[in-house]
C-alpha cells in the first residue's frame, strides 16, 4: 500500500507521524507540569518562570534552526528535535529533591529547543512537497498538518491530565519517554536524508527575513499567539482548578476537548476561507478574521466584570474564541509557507515561527505575572483578557499592511 504512494506523500507521511508523537508528549507534558507543581504549592508566576526559559529558547531556536534547516537538511533538524525531547524528560525522572524551579525550567528549555525544530522543519517540508503551481493543495496539506497537530495536542492535555492521576509525575514521565525514543530511532530510518537543503550554503548573517511580507506577518503572528497565551498559559487551568473548583482530570478533559476541537476547525479552515469556491486567501482575508478575533475577549471581560456565571461565560466565549483563533491560526501558518521563498525555505519560515515564540513568551510571562497581579480569580483573568484585546488590536492593524492580491486560484 505505502509502495504505491508516490515519494513525496510518503515523506509528507513520514514528516506528520513525527509531528504527531511529538506533539502528543509536548501537550502531556506541559499539563502535568503545570498541574503536578499547582499542587505542590508553585504560586501561578512560579509555574508560568517554568516555561520561561520553553518559550525563551524558541525564540532562538527558531531563528538558527531555520538556518541549520537550510545547511543541514529538515531531516537532521527534526530528528535533532525527536531526540532532544526524550532527554528533556528524562531530565524530569531525577529523584523529587532535584525538581528545584532551575532543574525544571532547564529541561523545559531544552524541550523548547526540541519543539520548535520539530515544528519548523514539518512547515517548511510542506513548501518541498508540494509543486509551485499548485496553492491549493499547498493550503490543504498546512492545513491538515496543523489541525492535526493541534488535536493531537489536546489529546495529549488529556493524556497528562489522566496519566498524573493514573501513574503519577514520574512514570507518566518515563513512559512517554520511551515511547518518544521508539518514533525518534525510527524517524532516522525512513526520513530522507537532502529534505529541505538549500542549493546556496546561507550566511548566519541571512537569517533575518528580507520579504516586507514575511516581516509584517510575522509580527501580526507575535501578537496573536501573545493574545492566546496571556490568558490560556496559567490563567486559565489555574482559575478552572481555583474558582470553578475543577479536579485535574475535569481541567485536562476541557482544555484537551478545547484543543482538539481547534484543531479541527483549523483542518476545515480552507473551506471557510473560500477554497471551496476556488480562491485563495490573502492580507485582506487575514484581517478580517483577526478583527474579528479581537472582539472575543473584550465581551468575555465584560461578562465576568458584570458578574454573570464564570463558567458559563467563560466556557462559551472560550468555544468561540478559539474556532475563530483556529481559522487565524490556519490563514497565518498557509501565507507564511506561500510567501517563503523555495530555495532555504526554512530560513523565512523560521524567522517567522520565532516571532511566534516571541508571542508566546511574552503571553506566557505576562498570563502568571498579571494574573497574580491583579489578584487571581475573576479580577485576574479579567485582566488577562483586556490584554489579549489590545494585542488583538494591534495584530489588526498590522495585518492591514499584508499583500491584498490573491497569489492565484485554488
Amino acid at each position: 500500500m505505502l509502495s504505491q504512494l508516490s515519494p513525496a506523500v510518503r515523506q509528507y507521511l513520514v514528516v506528520t507521524g513525527n509531528y504527531w508523537a511529538f506533539t502528543l508528549t509536548d501537550g502531556a507534558l506541559r499539563m502535568l507540569v503545570v498541574l503536578h507543581f499547582h499542587s505542590l504549592g508553585y504560586t501561578p508566576l512560579h509555574i508560568a518562570l517554568l516555561f520561561l526559559f520553553y518559550e525563551l529558547f524558541g525564540v532562538v531556536t527558531n531563528l538558527v534552526g531555520g538556518w541549520l534547516g537550510a545547511r543541514i537538511g529538515l531531516n537532521r533538524t527534526m530528528n535533532i528535535g525527536l531526540g532532544l525531547q526524550v532527554v528533556a524528560l528524562a531530565m524530569l525522572l531525577v529523584p523529587t529533591t532535584w525538581l528545584t524551579v532551575l532543574w525544571v525550567m532547564a529541561a523545559q528549555a531544552l524541550s523548547g529547543i526540541a519543539k520548535d525544530l520539530n515544528k519548523m522543519s514539518a512547515k517548511s517540508s510542506i513548501k518541498l512537497l508540494v509543486p509551485s503551481d499548485a496553492q491549493g493543495r499547498l493550503y490543504q496539506w498546512v492545513a491538515t498538518l496543523t489541525g492535526s497537530k493541534n488535536a493531537l495536542k489536546g489529546v495529549g492535555f488529556f493524556l497528562g491530565g489522566t496519566l498524573l492521576m493514573l501513574l503519577g509525575f514520574k512514570l507518566a514521565i518515563g513512559a512517554m519517554a520511551i515511547a518518544l525514543a521508539l518514533v525518534w530511532l525510527l524517524s532516522l530510518v525512513l526520513l530522507k536524508d537532502d529534505l529541505g537543503k538549500a542549493q546556496h550554503k546561507p550566511k548566519f548573517s541571512e537569517v533575518f527575513s528580507q520579504s516586507r511580507a514575511v516581516n509584517i506577518l510575522s509580527a501580526a503572528r507575535m501578537f496573536l499567539f501573545g493574545a492566546r497565551d496571556v490568558w490560556f498559559v496559567v490563567a486559565l487551568p489555574v482559575f478552572l482548578s481555583q474558582s470553578l473548583g475543577w479536579n485535574h482530570s475535569q481541567t485536562g478533559g476541557f482544555l484537551a476537548l478545547w484543543v482538539i476541537g481547534y484543531g479541527i476547525v483549523q483542518t476545515l479552515a480552507p473551506r471557510v476561507t473560500g477554497k471551496a469556491a476556488g480562491t485563495l486567501p490573502d492580507g485582506r482575508t487575514a484581517t478580517l478574521w483577526v478583527l474579528l478575533l479581537t472582539l472575543l475577549p473584550g465581551f468575555i471581560a465584560l461578562g465576568l466584570m458584570l458578574e454573570l456565571n464564570p463558567a458559563t461565560v467563560l466556557i462559551s466565549g472560550l468555544l468561540l474564541f478559539g474556532a475563530v483563533f483556529a481559522i487565524n491560526s490556519s490563514l497565518h501558518s498557509y501565507l507564511i509557507i506561500s510567501y517563503a521563498k523555495e530555495d532555504g525555505v526554512s530560513m523565512d519560515v523560521g524567522f517567522y515561527y520565532m516571532s511566534n515564540a516571541m508571542g508566546r513568551l511574552l503571553g506566557t510571562i505576562l498570563s502568571g505575572f498579571v494574573f497574580q497581579w491583579a489578584g487571581q480569580g475573576s479580577s485576574g483573568m479579567q485582566a488577562c483578557l483586556w490584554i489579549s484585546f489590545i494585542f488583538l488590536l494591534l495584530a489588526t492593524l498590522i495585518s492591514i499592511k499584508l499583500p491584498r492580491t490573491k497569489p492565484s486560484k485554488a
